[in-house]
């Protein structure tokens, strides 16, 4: 991945969009290209920067405004030559990537889509009529979760401890996740490598294209990409020979199930799921019976106190 923020822009998000809009983007500094998380294009709006907590307009000289109804207005053009260039002018070829509402282009970059849902009975068959994009850059920060390993190996470091991820959305659950894979898969002095599978639902953790990981999760990891996460435990449990599983934003019922049968096979499972705390994940039936079961052994809470992926607090359950 290229190495400044304004480079990555460059290379592997810019090629998407029309020459008005690459322009714009390409006056920005490199302090905010490395702040920036999400690029917005909502028909007939604003065209919408998210760095860090903010939301900006860009003028037509480059400046960043928290004016919300000024700035570069984004154009019909502007949406379908985004469309065009991200599926290879050719939609039929993306229907399922567009039927889960996102496409995954290189870099692991996550391009939302929003339109008309065409339904076939009550299971979203695709979308048409794009009316907004949002392109979520992905980014990998190396050892952001090196201060979480003597917590997830165990004392003798022979094995992972089943821990689970708390977090609100953009704290930085995801890239914490990517962060542990490769530290497990890479080891070290202290802790030994683990053989990792990644389930990776929403293409966002290991950021595939084309089934191959544009970010590093470490050399003894493989990823079941665009994989529901209980169907793809199993699979990995039965064929992959793991030694710790990561996932994203459990929560459904069969969720459960799967981990159960995963730790009961003697791998460990390391997950995130979406609340701002303890107390407010309990409240939900699916997660209160899955704690219920003591499965995990630690809880890792997030905020974005002093920034993505501030570790709150880290809860042990003996």
């Amino acid at each position: 991945m290229p190495g400044s923020g304004k480079e990555l822009l460059r290379k592997e998000i810019l090629p998407y969009f029309t020459q008005p809009i690459k322009d714009l983007l390409l006056s920005l500094g490199e302090d905010r290209c490395r702040q920036l998380e999400e690029i917005r294009l909502r028909c007939g709006q604003p065209l919408l920067l998210k760095v860090g907590d903010k939301d900006f307009t860009i003028d037509s000289r480059g400046r960043l405004s928290e004016d919300i109804l000024g700035g570069y207005q984004v154009g019909e053009e502007d949406i379908y030559r985004a469309i065009a260039s991200i599926s290879d002018n050719s939609l039929y070829a993306f229907e399922e990537e567009i039927r889960r509402g996102f496409i995954t282009v290189a870099g692991g970059h996550r391009v939302g889509l929003a339109g008309q849902v065409i339904l076939q009975g009550e299971l979203v068959k695709t979308i048409k009529d794009f009316s907004s994009l949002c392109f979520r850059i992905a980014r990998a920060v190396k050892d952001c979760a090196l201060p979480l390993l003597p917590y997830i190996n165990s004392s003798n470091g022979g094995t992972s401890v089943n821990t689970l991820v708390i977090s609100p959305p953009r704290c930085g659950k995801t890239t914490i996740l990517r962060d542990l894979a490769r530290l497990l898969a890479y080891g070290s002095k202290r802790y030994p490598a683990r053989n990792v599978v990644i389930v990776d639902e929403r293409s966002e953790l290991a950021g595939s294209y084309r089934g191959i990981p544009q970010l590093d999760v470490g050399p003894r990891t493989d990823v079941l990409d665009a994989c529901p996460k209980a169907e793809g435990m199993v699979m990995a449990l039965r064929s992959l020979s793991p030694q710790v599983i990561i996932t994203d934003e459990i929560g459904r019922q069969e969720d459960v199930v799967a981990i159960q049968e995963c730790i009961n096979g003697g791998v460990a499972v390391i997950s995130s799921v979406h609340a701002s705390s303890l107390d407010e994940l309990q409240r939900r039936p699916v997660m209160r019976e899955l704690l219920s079961t003591q499965a995990f052994k630690l809880a890792v809470i997030l905020s974005r106190q002093n920034g993505p992926g501030y570790i709150q607090d880290i809860v042990r359950w003996d």
